[in-house]
């Protein structure tokens, strides 16, 4: 019965916060470039942060054709009352067309993935679009601002959660990450999506290859994940409760990128994952011209399971391979010293594949994750799940 109560009182306090903003709306002097007589879903809250309007539900179909459109949407409370708000970007293209949805931050400290999404967006003219490209660059807030993966919630002194573990996350729900989760998910990104993108990065502490995950027996997935010119993709939906398979779930074709390391702007990997991107949304029609660079043009390696290394001592790592590195059964990939210099493990891999990620840390204690072979598993069962 407490348990229900707490939902009532949370769907009431949801509703009674759509009224306030529904009537901020309309008390407003303007909203960003509408469409001139047309009825708006659009609900504005009245604020204003930095020049640009906040919106607590958004649908693109309101903003006027042919512009760029620069807003914030009001998030999940902080503890003290306030909002946590997300920046989007809309491109509205001058003609009709399908709807494409970007998405980085999911985790706050995957810096390069915000920069690829940043930079499509800043090549595409919505004058010369057909179709809408909508850009949310910074979702895990409180994550980003101190560039750390997980959200710290405050719940029970500080919880960390990961927010790619919470989608499509619940309005009323327990953790302030799946209430953000939820509302984003609801009001702000399914709405408005016929395909989605969900851009990541490497975790602090690992670096990672240039690859692509998603499920290729999705016809549509397979078609745009092999539209990137980068040298992997894991073919595995992986996790249920990532971002990109609750859009999946919800019928809208989406797939995660991965653009190397964490906390670092790699800017000789972001250029793959914006002419991939380009590539998704000509393939959609949504920009005119022809493909660029795909994956046929680099030979691509595909695999549906990654191989995980782990440390069995505490120590100090020496990777005797690179990123992309081939590796066969029973291949010495990394050695690991005491604070003497004294060799206290060998490490080999157990599959043939390539390797997909590499322990940047230099030290590691036992159970550490020190690489991911990615390779082609005969059979898999069930969902798959890797140590972090």
């Amino acid at each position: 019965m407490i348990v229900a109560s707490i939902a009532s009182v949370g769907a009431a306090a949801v509703f009674a916060a759509d009224a306030g903003s529904a009537n901020a709306q309309d008390s407003a002097a303007s909203s960003v470039s509408p469409i001139p007589g047309a009825s708006s879903a659009t609900v504005y809250t009245g604020d204003v942060i930095q020049g640009k309007k906040v919106v607590s539900v958004l649908d693109v179909k309101d903003l006027e054709p042919g512009k760029k459109h620069f807003l914030y949407f009001q998030g999940a409370q902080m503890p003290t009352g306030q909002h946590w708000h997300v920046s989007v970007t809309v491109a509205r293209g001058a003609k009709p067309g399908k709807r494409a949805v970007l998405v980085s931050g999911v985790h706050g400290d995957e810096m390069s993935s915000v920069h690829t999404v940043q930079t499509v967006m800043n090549q595409l003219d919505p004058a010369e679009m057909s179709g809408t490209v909508m850009a949310v660059t910074d979702v895990s807030r409180p994550a980003m601002e101190s560039m750390q993966r997980r959200w710290p919630n405050s719940g029970r002194g500080i919880d960390l959660i990961d927010m790619n573990r919470e989608w499509p996350g619940n309005e009323n729900g327990a953790s302030a990450a799946s209430r953000h989760a939820g509302l984003l998910f609801n009001r702000l990104l399914r709405p408005n999506a016929d395909v989605a993108i969900d851009f990541h990065t490497g975790t602090t502490g690992f670096d990672a290859s240039a690859f692509n995950i998603g499920d290729m027996d999705v016809p549509e997935i397979k078609a745009m994940l092999e539209l990137y010119p980068v040298g992997q993709i894991f073919d595995n939906p992986v996790y249920p409760s990532v971002l990109h398979n609750a859009f999946v779930a919800e019928g809208i074709p989406s797939f995660c990128p991965e653009v190397g390391a964490a906390r670092i702007l790699d800017l000789e990997m972001i250029p793959l994952f914006v002419d991939g991107t380009m590539n998704v949304l000509k393939h959609h029609g949504i920009l005119a011209g022809p493909m660029g660079r795909t994956g046929k043009d680099v030979n691509v390696f595909v695999g549906n399971s990654a191989f995980p290394i782990l440390a069995t001592q505490a120590g100090f790592v020496e990777h005797l391979v690179k990123l992309n590195d081939k590796v066969g059964p029973g291949q010495k990939v990394a050695i690991q010293r005491n604070s003497f210099g004294e060799v206290v493990a060998e490490y080999t891999s157990s599959v043939a594949g390539e390797v997909a990620g590499l322990r940047s840390d230099t030290t590691a204690e036992a159970g550490n994750t020190l690489v991911f072979v990615l390779f082609h598993r005969a059979a898999t069962e069930g969902v798959e799940t890797y140590p972090e």
